[in-house]
């Protein structure tokens, strides 16, 4: 080991850190992880120099700084493609959405093919969560006037309207934007 340095880490990291952060820096462009990179290497070189006499520490040194630095340049480009990869799945979904929309004929949601479709989803449902679904839907009632005239709580109301939803939502799987206009329009 170099005379000029002693053998504890106090010695090793005063006569190395500055070297070993800006070899860092100018590699990963982050002070804090530059910071970490000559720390974590200055302890690694001091565990080395516990165990075995080392002629050329420096070598060594920077040896270790480049595993380290180089560790966390690919772990950012591991983060960077990541992100891209969720930015470019983001734009695909965008752009479905988009095209969807502008394919979107408003005159279908009043097509023959949906009420039917509704309807006779409508009458596989049990008579009372019918009843309440059109009620509610329909025949522009709330929540609250639907359960004094059914004689059933509020909550009771609103079980019924998401049971006739999730059925409905199975049957108009294909024109599911449409679903959410036709019977959400009601609170």
């Amino acid at each position: 080991m170099n005379d000029k340095i002693g053998n504890t880490f106090s010695d090793i990291y005063a006569f190395y850190y500055k070297k070993s952060f800006f070899f860092a820096k100018s590699y990963v462009h982050d002070d804090l992880a530059a910071e970490d990179i000559a720390s974590e290497s200055l302890i690694r070189l001091w565990e080395k120099l516990k165990i075995e006499a080392i002629d050329y520490v420096e070598p060594l040194l920077l040896t270790i700084l480049k595993n380290k630095a180089l560790d966390y340049l690919k772990h950012e480009e591991v983060k960077r493609t990541a992100f891209e990869s969720m930015t470019d799945w983001h734009h695909f979904e965008l752009s479905t959405r988009i095209s969807t929309l502008e394919a979107c004929n408003p005159n279908e949601i009043f097509s023959e093919e949906v009420e039917s479709i509704v309807r006779e989803t409508l009458d596989l449902l049990p008579e009372q969560t019918r009843r309440i679904f059109l009620l509610s839907r329909f025949g522009n009632k709330s929540n609250k006037e639907i359960a004094e005239e059914m004689k059933i709580s509020i909550k009771g109301v609103e079980y019924h309207i998401s049971k006739a939803l999730k059925v409905l939502r199975v049957s108009l799987k294909d024109y599911l934007p449409l679903f959410y206009f036709y019977f959400y329009i009601k609170f």
